[in-house]
C-alpha cells in the first residue's frame, strides 16, 4: 500500500488507506473537493466528470473528461487528475483572474442556475476547449438568414469556435438550462499560450504504475500480460478492470464488492491499433474515443457507431473489450462487429485462439472465453463491405440504451447482392447475425421486391421480448423497417450521385 498516491490540481494526495471498491467521486469528496457531484451513480449525468491527463501519442497527453462515480480511486495511482476547483487555479496566472475561461462564460452567460451539474459542465467543457484538433469555423453554415450548427451524419454540431457540442452529450441540467450552456460553449476562443494547462498537453502523460494492494480486498495493476494472465491463471475470480463503466454500476448499485479487482486497461499489449495486409486489429483495451481518433472514419460502420454508443464521457473510459466481455444482448458495439464478420483473440498462459464474434456467444451474458482467458484484441477482415449502415432505436436520441439495433453490410456489384452481413441486438439473450435475412438477400437482385422480401424474414430474426424498453411487436417492426430504410437510403444516394 505504500507510495500510492494521486496528483489532484498539481498536489500529490495520498491514497494508501484507500479501500479497493473506493469510488474515485468518494475519495475527491473525502478530500475536501465537493464540487463533483453523485447524481445517477452510473455515468449518465455527468454531474461527477473531472479531467485526467491521457496519453495522446508518445510524447503528448490530452485532458481527457471522465465519470469519477464509476472507476475505483486507486486505478488513478500515479495519475493526474483536475477538478472544477482546479481549473480557476490552474488558468488564473495567465488570464488574469481566478476563473478559468469555461468558468467565466459559464458565469457570464447565465449557464449556472441550481448549478448542481455545473462543476461536471465545465469539466467536460474544458476537455473539449483544450482538443487539439478543435479549430475557429469548423462545421458552421448559413441557412437562411440564421447561422446554425452543422448537422454531421454522426449528428454532430459544432460552433463557430470548432466546439463540438456533442463533447457534452453526456452531461445532464436538470434546470433546462441547455441555451445558455450552448452559449457558452460558442463563445469560448483559444487558449492562451502561457495557459499551464494549454502546456501540459506538449508533455507525456504521467507513467502508468505498478500498484498492488495488500489484505482484504485487493487492487493490482500488473506490469505485464504475462503477469496479468498468471494472476487470472490463480485467481479465475478477479474481476477485470479497463474502463469500470459497467463494474461501477455493479459497485453503486448492486453493492458488488469482489475480493480481487485486475486493472488492465493500461496494458500494452492490449493498446495496439494496425492495418495489416487482409484486417485490421484493434486492442481490447483502447478506449472507444481512442479508437475513433486511431481509425479516423476508416471503418465507416463503426465511424456511424461511435456517436451513438453512450456519451462521450463513457467513450473516454469504455473500451471495446469491456463491452463484448460483457456479453449484453443490448450492447451497441457487438450487432456492428458482427456485421464485418469479426474475430476476438483470447489469450491465456497457453498461448492464443481466435473465435469468431458470431460463435463467441452461447446464452445471456456468457461466451466460450474461459475464467483463465482474457480478450487480447478485435480483428476486423478487410476489405470492408461498400454499402453500411448502423440504425439504433432507443428512447432518446444519445446516452440511451438501445431497444432494437442492426448493422448491416451489403457488397451489391452490378444491381446484385454479392454478400450480406447483418448484426442485430435486442432481439435474443445474445447479438445474434440474422443469417436468414443475409441468405433470403445473397444472390438476388437489389431491388425494392427483394428487399421487401427480406425485410419480412427479417423481421422474424431472433426472439424478441416485451420489456420496459420496447414489446417484442415494436422490434419486429423496427427490424423490419431498418431494412426497408437502408434501401430507401442507399437508393436517394445513389440517384443523388448521378
Amino acid at each position: 500500500m505504500d507510495g500510492i498516491e494521486i496528483f489532484v490540481n498539481g498536489q500529490a494526495q495520498d491514497c494508501s488507506r484507500t479501500s479497493p471498491h473506493t469510488r474515485l467521486l468518494d475519495w475527491l469528496r473525502a478530500e475536501g473537493l465537493t464540487g463533483a457531484k453523485e447524481g445517477c451513480a452510473e455515468g449518465e449525468c455527468g454531474a461527477c466528470a473531472v479531467l485526467v491527463a491521457r496519453p495522446d501519442g508518445p510524447e503528448g497527453s490530452r485532458w481527457t473528461s471522465l465519470n469519477s462515480c464509476l472507476p475505483p480511486a486507486l486505478a488513478f495511482d500515479g495519475q493526474e487528475i483536475v477538478t472544477a476547483e482546479g481549473l480557476g487555479t490552474a488558468a488564473g496566472p495567465c488570464s488574469g483572474e481566478d476563473l478559468h475561461p469555461v468558468q467565466r462564460e459559464m458565469a457570464d452567460r447565465g449557464g449556472s442556475q441550481c448549478g448542481y451539474c455545473t462543476p461536471g459542465f465545465i469539466c467536460s467543457m474544458a476537455a473539449e476547449y483544450y482538443r487539439p484538433d478543435r479549430r475557429p469555423g469548423q462545421g458552421r453554415k448559413e441557412t437562411g438568414s440564421r447561422e446554425v450548427g452543422e448537422q454531421h451524419a454522426t449528428d454532430h454540431e459544432c460552433g463557430p469556435n470548432g466546439f463540438d457540442l456533442h463533447a457534452l452529450s453526456g452531461n445532464l441540467c436538470r434546470c433546462t438550462g441547455y441555451r445558455p450552456i450552448r452559449d457558452a460553449a460558442y463563445a469560448l476562443g483559444n487558449p492562451l499560450d502561457a495557459d499551464p494547462l494549454l502546456d501540459r498537453q506538449n508533455r507525456p502523460a504521467p507513467p502508468v504504475k505498478h500498484t498492488r494492494t495488500g489484505g482484504g480486498a485487493q487492487f493490482l495493476r500488473p506490469e505485464t500480460l504475462g503477469e496479468a494472465l498468471e494472476v487470472m491463471q490463480e485467481s479465475p475470480e478477479a474481476k477485470l478492470v479497463a474502463g469500470a463503466t459497467d463494474l461501477g454500476v455493479e459497485v453503486n448499485l448492486r453493492h458488488s464488492r469482489p475480493p480481487l479487482l485486475l486493472a488492465i486497461d493500461r496494458l500494452e499489449e492490449l493498446r495496439t491499433l494496425s492495418f495489416d495486409d487482409g484486417r485490421v486489429e484493434i486492442g481490447a483495451a483502447l478506449t472507444l474515443s481512442e479508437v475513433e481518433r486511431g481509425l479516423d472514419g476508416r471503418l465507416p460502420l463503426l465511424a456511424q457507431l461511435f456517436p451513438q454508443f453512450a456519451s462521450r464521457l463513457i467513450r473516454n473510459a469504455a473500451t471495446l473489450g469491456g463491452n463484448l466481455s460483457t456479453g449484453s444482448p443490448i450492447g451497441d458495439s457487438a450487432p456492428a462487429l458482427l456485421a464485418m464478420d469479426a474475430t476476438v483473440v483470447l489469450c491465456s498462459l497457453d498461448g492464443e485462439r481466435e473465435v469468431p464474434l458470431s460463435e463467441y456467444y452461447t446464452g445471456y451474458r456468457q461466451s466460450v472465453r474461459k475464467p483463465h482467458e482474457l480478450l487480447r484484441a478485435v480483428r476486423i477482415p478487410l476489405p470492408l463491405a461498400e454499402s453500411t449502415a448502423f440504425y439504433k432505436i432507443s428512447k432518446r436520441r444519445f446516452d440511451d440504451i438501445s431497444s432494437v439495433s442492426a448493422a448491416i453490410a451489403l457488397q451489391v456489384a452490378d444491381g446484385v447482392v454479392n454478400s450480406a452481413r447483418i448484426g442485430l441486438g435486442g432481439v435474443a439473450a445474445t447479438p445474434i447475425r440474422a443469417f436468414a435475412t443475409e441468405e433470403s438477400l445473397t444472390g438476388q437482385p437489389w431491388t425494392a421486391d427483394t428487399v421487401a422480401t427480406a425485410a419480412g424474414v427479417m423481421a422474424g430474426e431472433g426472439t424478441p421480448i416485451d420489456d420496459m424498453r420496447a414489446s417484442a411487436l415494436y422490434r419486429q417492426a423496427m427490424l423490419r423497417q431498418a431494412l426497408l430504410k437502408f434501401h430507401a437510403e442507399k437508393a436517394t444516394a445513389l440517384e443523388a450521385a448521378k
